[in-house]
């Protein structure tokens, strides 16, 4: 059986009912100029129970494709967002 993998990362936007946009931020080296360069992905991530809402940091894990570009279960909210 192969991994799991775990996302985290800022709910950006509750796009309809269960659903949470969540954007997440990886640090990369430039292959040229050797420097620190942040990388940002969106990915859509399924609540069950409407729970996140925009601005808090959420864990999801990768699970069998529930839609067309959802694939990711929520898991736990980190922290709870100021909006």
């Amino acid at each position: 059986m192969a991994l799991k993998r775990e996302i985290q990362g800022v709910v950006v936007q509750k796009t309809g009912d269960k659903t949470a946009t969540v954007l997440v931020e990886r640090r990369v080296m430039h292959p040229k100029y050797r420097k620190i360069v942040k990388r940002f992905k969106k990915f859509l991530v399924h609540d069950e129970s409407n729970q996140a809402k925009a601005g808090d940091v959420v864990k999801a894990v990768e699970c069998r494709p529930i839609s067309k570009r959802k694939s990711f279960r929520l898991t736990t909210i980190v922290t709870v967002g100021v909006e």
